[in-house]
Order: C-alpha cells, then structure tokens, then sequence
C-alpha cells in the first residue's frame, strides 16, 4: 500500500463553547433570551464598526464569567451576527450558571 500520510496532535484548548447571536447598537449589554436551540442572544451598545461590537461583545462575557478577555475567542461569526465563542479553563456548567444568573437578574431589573 501507499506511504501513510503522517499528521501531528495538538494539545486543544479545554472549556465550553457557546452559540451568540449579537443585536449591536442596544441602550444596555445585557443576555435577554436563551433560543430553543441554546443560542443565547445578547445585546451589545458598541456599533458593528471595525470590530468594535465583537471586542464589547467579548468584553461583556469576560465580566460575566469573571475571567479574562483573553480566555475567550469568537472562532466562527467574525462578521455576522451568529457566532461561536469559546470559553477557556471553564465547564459547560459553569458558563450555563453564569448565563442562567444574568437571565434572572436582568428579569429581576424589569
């Protein structure tokens, strides 16, 4: 048989991944709806203007989980609305509460 194809293994980041659709140019950042799909919706303030609602977006989630903006990376949806954003170092239960307590308390300001 042919020569086998050789490939390498990379050590992957471990945490969870969310599923975002972005409404920019809202009067407060804030979750507001998990869909039936889990997608979770979120209202940004930052225009969609070079990057200025994906760093805002990013930002906002950082405070939510209490972590690092850099522990979190949009890795599909640069430039739509629907993205995909992983959180590193936390467990999908974790980011799950976080979410689940922001609904609660945003419900609770209503």
């Amino acid at each position: 048989m042919g020569e086998q194809r050789k490939f390498q293994l990379h050590d992957g980041k471990k945490g969870a991944a969310i599923r975002v659709r972005v409404s920019p140019r809202a009067s407060r950042n804030e979750i507001y709806e998990i869909m039936a799909d889990g997608t979770i919706k979120v209202r940004i303030t930052a225009a969609p203007v070079d990057g200025q609602a994906n760093r805002a977006l990013l930002n906002f989630l950082a405070d939510l989980f209490r972590v690092a903006p850099s522990r979190l990376e949009i890795v599909a949806g640069q430039t739509g609305k629907d993205k995909l954003i992983t959180v590193d170092g936390m467990s999908p239960e974790e980011v799950n509460a976080a979410i689940k307590n922001s609904l609660v308390q945003s419900n609770d300001l209503s």
